[in-house]
């Protein structure tokens, strides 16, 4: 494994598990010192064990739309670690399943609220608190349903192509020093997706070209390339990364 995160210091929301703690493993194993966030405490100690313990990694607990936790993640991180020089935006949710005419306000207000402006709101204060004067990286997490019309799912792919417009508009507005990219993802082997392909794995990996789903590791091999200096000529971009599925109109 490279060092090409050697003395960076990272912050990836949603890292309690899946692809977010991917990712933070990915950034550690390469040098990284990495703060993560999300709701369960429980969650989050098991992690930063896993990634080696305080000298590595630590945590900040709660809710990833609220600005009081923004702000105490960010502090924490930067008198661990320091300035922080990278951030990951994972954090996301989906907790309704059902056709876009039957949702709720709430819901649609909630989904918004951590998919899209918990989104603005990190960027906005890592932004300020450091990478203003220090520069940075960025990566979002978008989906693949941002780039089709999703069943059943519709308002997450909607938050989703917000994030990948933000991503666009951030890269504009914050280059040369900052660059912002994101991810779409398929489906992933994580407790999030799992109603995805909870009919069998092997059925739905069955329309993906690559006959496999795919796993954190994918994506985290992704971000970190798109986080380091190796993609230093790449901003603004929405990746796919999907086992081919999108080619042939698979689930």
């Amino acid at each position: 494994m490279s060092a090409r995160f050697q003395d960076k210091v990272a912050i990836v929301t949603g890292a309690s598990r899946g692809i977010g703690l991917g990712i933070a493993q990915r950034l550690v194993d390469e040098g990284a010192r990495v703060l993560l966030t999300a709701r369960g405490e429980d969650a989050l100690t098991e992690a930063v064990d896993q990634l080696g313990g305080p000298d590595k990694a630590i945590y900040a607990a709660g809710k990833g739309d609220s600005a009081d936790h923004q702000d105490e993640a960010i502090a924490q991180a930067t008198e661990a670690f320091g300035p922080v020089d990278i951030l990951v935006n994972n954090t996301g949710i989906n907790p309704v399943y059902g056709p876009l005419i039957e949702m709720e306000d709430r819901a649609i207000t909630k989904l918004f609220d951590v998919n899209v402006l918990s989104t603005m709101q990190w960027t906005r204060k890592v932004y300020e608190a450091s990478m203003k004067e220090r520069g940075g990286s960025i990566v979002n997490l978008s989906s693949v349903a941002a780039v089709r019309q999703p069943n059943m799912i519709g308002f997450y792919g909607a938050t989703k192509s917000m994030i990948t417009h933000i991503t666009k508009q951030y890269a504009m507005e914050l280059g040369p020093d900052i660059r912002v990219n994101a991810i779409a993802p398929a489906v992933v082997k994580t407790k999030f997706a799992e109603k995805l392909y909870e009919e069998g794995e092997e059925k739905v990996a069955a329309s993906y070209p690559l006959k496999r789903l795919g796993v954190p590791e994918d994506i985290a091999a992704l971000a970190a390339f798109l986080l380091s200096d190796e993609a230093s000529w790449i901003t603004g971009e929405l990746i796919v990364a999907d086992g081919g599925v999108t080619l042939g109109g698979g689930a």
